[in-house]
């Protein structure tokens, strides 16, 4: 079930990156947590699932990164519209512009 999870994180992810190099964004990494809960009687399915973005790019337009989000996880992810069917799905997000950040 771990998989399946990591799979729609990896679906989503490539997704977004997509859609925001479409979009001529300078994106350069995204990375999805996740977390979720099952049911408690077999088959266990999931019924709640939280994906939280973390998008790194220089000067990325947060619209743009919050449309792509949407449009992964309501239009594009084969893997979300089907776990849609017993969970519900949320998401967040935050941008990191790598043109500001410090590294340390």
């Amino acid at each position: 079930m771990e998989l399946v999870l990591i799979g729609t994180g990896g679906c989503s992810a490539f997704d977004v990156v997509h859609i925001l190099e479409k979009s001529r964004e300078a994106v350069e990494d995204c990375v999805v947590e996740i977390d979720a809960d099952r049911a408690e009687q077999d088959p266990k399915v999931f019924v709640r699932i939280h994906m939280h973005f973390i998008v790194k790019g220089r000067g990325l337009a947060t619209n743009k990164v919050e449309r792509a989000i949407a449009l992964s996880i309501e239009k594009y992810c084969s893997a979300s519209a089907m776990l849609a069917k017993t969970a519900t799905i949320t998401h967040d997000f935050v941008v990191v512009d790598t043109a500001t950040a410090i590294e340390t």
